[in-house]
């Protein structure tokens, strides 16, 4: 089906990658139809806020600066998609079934939690951020399991609250696993303040805190899970859609003959890194919508670019800015930069010299730089 016989588009999924895809079906010609599909009662929101600003009440909400009336797009909040019928062309809703021509699927991830009948606090929806604001308060003891980037996140909020913060790492050190010993080692004093526990497993949530995998029971007013995320395809899973860790879409974000996926929820295969590629970042979601719907509107692809970026996220934490470019792998060499001001970066490379990815600390432009040399020694192979 061509773009210019796609008389209903279907977006599912009312987030940063749903929202974006609502703005480039306009931007890229489409006059048709467009229904956004969310399953919360907000008009899409940004989500970084949520563990940064919100968390710490610097501000109280994050929408996103689009006019969906004046895009011609109809928002039906509070539908969640329960089903997929692609030789039907149907999504079945908590509202009854909608029939569509082209389908962008972007129904991000849900976090993981941990198991117990205690009660455990994620942060992924605005109203998770606003409730776990009003029980950051001075004196409350806030046990956090995970030391990931929601952990570093919520415990600077936490801190700053004046919370007693404890934070649960089955790690040697927050990022080892990510960034190598002696990176995470630059950034543990980073966590003055916080009770620290490494090598330390939660096992489950009980009445009055987190049972440890030692069989002991850290007491908590607050347990906050921080744990990761999984794509949110339950709803997908008698659609015939090949599903692995997300939606499996090829280089141009095509899942099947009219639809396509974005953001979390996308599993794409790159060119440039000889890959599939989960990445839960901002950027992803802000940016794979331009293909996607190029890849919708016109399925022969003749002046389509394949979507290939070199993944990029941030996060703000402790008083610092981390800025993560590329993609490295453990074995790849790294080199150490400092500069007068108290930036750092790390830099990886491949066995024959090419950049591979960057982490930069406290110097933005520094980061813009290493992303443009990841791009230019490590370019797709659509483009050699």
């Amino acid at each position: 089906m061509s773009g210019e016989s796609l008389e209903h588009v279907l977006v599912v999924g009312a987030g940063l990658a749903g929202a974006r895809s609502c703005e480039q079906l306009r931007r890229q010609g489409y006059e048709g139809r467009i229904t956004l599909l969310g399953a919360e009662t907000h008009p899409p929101y940004d989500r970084p806020p949520l563990s940064k600003d919100l968390l710490t009440g610097a501000r109280a909400d994050s929408a996103l600066p689009v006019d969906f009336a004046a895009l011609g797009v109809e928002l039906r909040l509070g539908v969640t998609a329960t089903g997929l019928r692609p030789a039907d062309r149907v999504v079945l809703t908590s509202d009854g079934d909608i029939p569509y021509d082209g389908l962008v699927i972007a129904t991000g991830s849900r976090p993981r939690e941990l198991p117990g009948t205690g009660s455990q606090w994620t942060l992924r929806t605005l109203e998770d951020a606003h409730r776990l604001r009003k029980r950051l308060e001075p004196g409350v003891r806030v046990a956090i399991a995970g030391a990931g980037w929601i952990g570093a996140e919520v415990a600077t909020a936490a801190l700053a609250s004046g919370c007693e913060v404890v934070c649960l790492s089955a790690g040697t050190a927050p990022f080892a696993g990510l960034f190598g010993a002696d990176v995470a080692a630059r950034m543990l004093p980073w966590w003055d303040g916080v009770d620290l526990r490494l090598g330390c497993l939660a096992e489950s949530v009980t009445r009055n805190g987190v049972r440890l995998s030692d069989g002991s029971v850290l007491t908590a007013d607050v347990v906050v899970t921080g744990i990761g995320d999984d794509p949110e395809t339950g709803w997908l899973e008698n659609s015939g859609l090949d599903l692995d860790r997300g939606v499996l879409v090829d280089e141009w974000l095509r899942a099947a003959p009219g639809i396509v996926a974005v953001g979390d929820v996308a599993a794409w295969w790159s060119r440039r890194w000889a890959r599939r590629l989960h990445v839960r970042h901002w950027d992803h979601a802000a940016s794979a919508p331009a293909v996607a719907v190029a890849a919708l509107l016109k399925p022969g692809l003749c002046e389509v670019e394949p979507y290939d970026p070199v993944p990029y996220f941030w996060s703000d934490q402790f008083g610092h800015k981390l800025q993560y470019a590329g993609l490295h792998d453990a074995g790849d060499p790294a080199t150490a930069e400092e500069g007068e001001s108290g930036w750092w970066k790390i830099g990886w490379a491949d066995s024959e010299g090419r950049p591979t990815a960057a982490l930069v600390v406290d110097c933005p432009r520094e980061l813009l730089k290493s992303r443009l040399a990841i791009g230019h020694g490590r370019r797709s192979l659509s483009r050699l």
